[in-house]
């Protein structure tokens, strides 16, 4: 007797197939149009035939923010150093962001815990707990880093998604009284005007895994 099969995978679709359309459409369009209705449109199948992979919109919207993270390598128990590691975790993950702008908003508002994205923080708590942190303290690590991410990229990018050129905030402040504000006005002149997003961004991150280095031996 043949098997029978669902409507979905009559159509061929898997649970991937359905996330990664999902994203295209929020990346091409913005959240505000993401319906099943509309995502059904965009594979060719009705709405219904949807919730044989995501049971409601909310499970579909944490299915977006785990396609996004699936963009980022977490760091495996490794020979090599934890900062390396934890650094090419960081970059991963503003990359993942900034590849996707139209998505943060829903990646800063839902923590999305579902398999894909607790296997990435086992990862990294491997990773930190081999290196000798307590997993309390590697947990705190994780978070930190998080949240400085996102913030960061945040920060970084307009409200259009594009990314903001922080030469430009320097500049800002060129005009500055320095009669008023000596120390601005001073640190203005001095500043690099070729000095970007990215290079902030390393500068506060090893900022950042300086001070886990000092957690990690009081821990």
């Amino acid at each position: 007797m043949p098997t029978s099969r669902t409507r979905g995978q009559r159509a061929g679709l898997t649970r991937q197939d359905v996330l990664g359309a999902a994203l295209a459409l929020v990346d091409r369009e913005g959240l505000e149009v993401l319906s099943m209705r509309r995502l059904g449109a965009e594979l060719g199948v009705e709405a219904m035939t949807l919730y044989h992979y995501v049971s409601n919109k909310e499970a579909l919207l944490d299915g977006l923010v785990e396609q996004l993270f699936a963009e980022v390598i977490a760091p495996q128990d490794s020979s090599g150093s934890w900062q390396a590691d934890l650094r090419n975790y960081a970059h991963a993950m503003r990359e993942a962001l900034l590849a996707h702008p139209n998505a943060i908003p829903l990646v800063v508002s839902r923590p999305a815990v579902t398999s894909r994205n607790l296997e990435i923080v086992e990862g990294v708590l491997a990773t930190l707990h081999a290196a000798g942190f307590t997993l309390e303290v590697g947990l705190d690590v994780l978070f930190s880093l998080t949240g400085f991410v996102l913030g960061h990229v945040v920060t970084a990018t307009s409200p259009g998604g594009e990314l903001v050129d922080a030469s430009e905030q320097v500049r800002n402040l060129s005009d500055v009284d320095p009669g008023e504000f000596p120390l601005l006005a001073a640190a203005a002149a001095g500043a690099s005007s070729q000095a970007g997003a990215k290079s902030r961004f390393d500068f506060a991150l090893d900022a950042m895994l300086a001070g886990f280095e000092q957690a990690r031996i009081t821990s």
